[in-house]
């Protein structure tokens, strides 16, 4: 099988720090931050003249990382940062988490805002989409049992 496993999801933000916030917040752990630029990562990502900053954050059981990106060049166009779970594309990244009541403080804290309400899936899970920093949407899932 050529696929080991999956390393990370990447994410491009707005504002990094804010982002860090959040996913610390959450419960991530910050691994590190670190520029990029040059043409290497011209050729990898398919761009001119790239310079960003990017911070690289794991989950506490080391299985899950997340890339945030904040590309200072070249210029872009401003994504849709207000779109909802329904439109096409990556919507959403879930966690399990416990104390969901906790998790849900800190994140608004940070900016994170509850999408909808929280809700009782069966008696298995609670469930929860915040959206925080640069439109980014959580799924947190608390299994009940």
């Amino acid at each position: 099988m050529a696929i080991q496993r999956m390393d990370h999801v990447g994410i491009v933000v707005e504002d990094l720090a804010d982002a860090i916030a959040f996913f610390i917040a959450l419960g991530l752990e910050l691994e590190g931050e670190t520029p990029v630029e040059g043409d290497w990562v011209d050729r990898v990502v398919g761009l001119q003249g790239v310079r960003a900053q990017i911070a690289m954050l794991r989950t506490p059981d080391g299985h899950g990382r997340v890339e945030l990106a904040k590309f200072h060049a070249p210029s872009s166009a401003s994504g849709e940062q207000q779109a909802t779970a329904n439109v096409p594309g990556i919507r959403h990244l879930t966690f399990a988490i416990e104390d969901i009541e906790a998790v849900l403080a800190r994140l608004h804290t940070c900016g994170g805002e509850l999408m909808g309400e929280l809700a009782h899936y069966q008696d298995i899970y609670r469930l929860c989409y915040v959206r925080g920093p640069a439109g980014i949407i959580v799924e947190l899932a608390e299994r009940v049992n």
